[in-house]
This record gives structure tokens, C-alpha cells and sequence, in this order.
């Protein structure tokens, strides 16, 4: 009897379990953004459909340029690059936007990824410290004993963070990284302390000054922020895909790159408030002016073109050499982590 109730026990856990699985599927389902149904599918995977950094994504979308270009992209999103990176990897989607520094990071895994067209020559990326710990965390010389807030382990926010503090002679065992995702989950983890400060893009970066829950410790959303935090430009957001795939479908990258080319100039020659009309309502969540705001801070990250910046792919692995050991023992070949064969074309 105690064991038949033992396994009723687990056998009600497991379906428990697996309600909780499919619900969590569900809701992943519910935050894709489908295409017009017309033309060649594509499924491109975003590390945060909503944070300004990945904007062109949906906004291209927005602009109607994925089906003037015959393409019906499935717009899917993740919390974070990593994860992005990880769907991308096994197979699950064709593109990721993401971060431009995975495709070293996977190269040293032996993974043949690129990006083939580059959104940004900076990071988009801002450092936060807590409105209580402000005192205490005047630079990141002041990281040693503290808790930071990323996104997930292994996420481009793990790297920059990890880089600012080995820079500053801080070494990465000195300090806790917290995976806390973004927007509402990293906001609730610095007002509760179970952070001390993070790394985190807009619109949290926004909501975080707006609430004055914390104050801003290194600003990387421009380029001249990435020059004096990184010491060149880093080219961030970009679409990544594998090597092969772009290989054996260079019509349908072209037109993805062609897509978001357009994007890029019409950004350019548009106000914040402009483009923020363009976007889901929801994204704004109920305060249209802030983030209309995260925006305009934001756009100085973005490139007019889509071309890698000049030095930029340097300046990535020397920030990841400088806490990578991955990196560190290998031979990246930069040439084989961008290409711009389709943003040349697409001019």
C-alpha cells in the first residue's frame, strides 16, 4: 500500500510536470510572431522579441519588408541569447538574433555559425547598480563580494559583465553572476537585494530609473560608451545562422538581409516616437512615453547598414580572451564568424 501511494504520488508529480511543460510550450507559442503564411518559411529565434537591442526584429516584421521580399518569417523569442543560440544549434530555427560574440564563443566548440548582417557597433548593454548599493558600487573596481544580475549563464551579459570586472582587476571568482533574466524579474531581484546591481538592456533599463530602483554604474548604448568600456566598437545584435544553411540557401539569406537593411536605414531617418508607433502596443506595457524613451537611448547602437564595423570583431575577442578559456587556447578565425557578402549586395 505505502508503495502503490508512493507511485500515485510521483505519477500525479509527473503529470503535474509535464501540464507545467506544456503550458510553458504554450506561452513560448503565444510570444512567436507569424508571417503572412505567404512565401518561403523561415523560423528565427530572438533572445527577447521585446528588448530594444533586438528591435529590427519585429519591426522589420512591422514594416511589412519580410513579405516584400516573398519571405513569411516566424518570429519566436527566448529570454535570453544563449537560449536563442542553443535553438539555433539544434536545428529547432534557421536564424537567431543574437549577440555577434556566440559565434566565436560556438567556433571553439567546433560550430559553424555567422552573422550576415550586423545591427549594431555597440552593445545596447548598461550596467545597473541598486539605488542601496550605489554608495558602495562606484565602478566596477567594486564588484569583488557582489552579486550581479544577467540574464542566464553563458549570455552576453555573462561575458560583458565578466570582462568590466577582470578589467578592473576584479577576477571572475570574485563576485556571484544571478541569472535573472530581464524586464520584471531583474527589476524585482535588485528592489528585493537579491541582486546587487546587473546588467540589462532597455526597456528595463528605463522602467529601472523611472521606479528609481537603481541608477546606471557603465552605459555601453553608444558608441561612444562601447569605446570607453570595451576600448573599440562591439558589434552586439546581429542575425546569426549556421554556415551550411546560409551556404545552401543564399537566395532566401539574401532576402532576410535585404529585409533588414531596409530596416536599418528606415530607423535611421526616423524619430523614437516614430518607431515606437510601428511596434506592439504591449511592448510599451502601459507607459507609451518611456518607452518611447528606452528607445531613443537606445538607437545610437544601431548600424544604417548592416555592415560589420571596422575593428569591431577584434574587439569581441579580446574581450572574450580576457575571461575565456576557450578563447584563450584557440585559433578563432574572425573571417569565418561574419560575413558580408549579403549586406554588400543588399546595397
Amino acid at each position: 500500500m505505502r508503495k502503490s501511494a508512493r507511485y500515485s504520488t510521483l505519477a500525479a508529480a509527473g503529470l503535474l510536470a509535464l501540464s507545467s511543460l506544456t503550458a510553458c510550450a504554450n506561452d513560448a507559442a503565444s510570444t512567436a510572431s507569424t508571417g503572412s503564411g505567404k512565401g518561403t518559411k523561415v523560423k528565427i529565434m530572438v533572445g527577447g522579441l521585446d528588448k530594444v537591442i533586438y528591435m529590427p526584429a519585429m519591426l522589420t516584421q512591422r514594416l511589412g519588408y519580410f513579405d516584400a521580399e516573398g519571405l513569411n518569417v516566424e518570429l519566436l523569442t527566448e529570454p535570453a541569447g544563449v537560449q536563442a543560440e542553443t535553438a539555433l544549434v539544434a536545428g529547432q530555427v534557421q536564424g537567431t538574433v543574437g549577440f555577434y560574440d556566440h559565434t566565436l564563443d560556438l567556433q571553439t566548440k567546433g560550430k559553424a555559425v555567422e552573422s550576415v548582417v550586423q545591427f549594431s557597433h555597440a552593445p545596447g548593454e548598461v550596467e545597473v547598480v541598486s539605488t542601496k548599493e550605489a554608495g558602495d558600487i562606484t565602478s566596477p573596481k567594486d564588484f569583488k563580494g557582489k552579486k550581479l544580475g544577467i540574464t542566464s549563464l553563458g549570455s552576453s551579459t555573462d561575458f560583458l559583465t565578466k570582462y568590466l570586472a577582470v578589467k578592473n582587476g576584479v577576477k571572475v571568482s570574485d563576485f556571484s553572476p544571478v541569472a535573472v533574466g530581464a524586464g520584471a524579474t531583474f527589476i524585482s531581484a535588485l528592489q528585493q537585494g537579491s541582486i546587487d546591481g546587473g546588467m540589462t538592456t532597455d526597456p528595463t533599463v528605463a522602467t529601472i530609473l523611472d521606479k528609481k530602483a537603481g541608477k546606471v554604474l557603465v552605459d555601453m548604448r553608444t558608441p561612444e560608451g562601447s569605446q570607453k568600456a570595451l576600448g573599440g566598437p562591439y558589434p552586439s545584435s546581429s542575425l546569426y545562422m549556421q554556415t551550411d544553411w546560409v551556404n545552401g540557401h543564399k537566395d532566401t539569406v539574401q532576402k532576410l538581409v535585404n529585409a533588414f537593411v531596409k530596416t536599418l536605414k528606415w530607423m535611421s531617418t526616423h524619430s523614437a516616437a516614430e518607431i515606437a508607433a510601428k511596434m506592439p502596443a504591449d511592448y510599451a506595457q502601459g507607459d507609451k512615453a518611456l518607452y518611447t524613451q528606452s528607445i531613443k537611448s537606445t538607437l545610437p547602437m544601431f548600424t544604417d547598414d548592416g555592415v560589420m564595423p571596422e575593428n569591431g570583431p577584434e574587439t569581441v575577442e579580446k574581450v572574450l580572451k580576457a575571461f575565456n578559456t576557450n578563447i584563450q587556447n584557440a585559433d578563432v578565425d574572425l573571417s569565418k564568424t561574419y560575413t558580408t557578402e549579403f549586406v554588400e549586395a543588399a546595397k
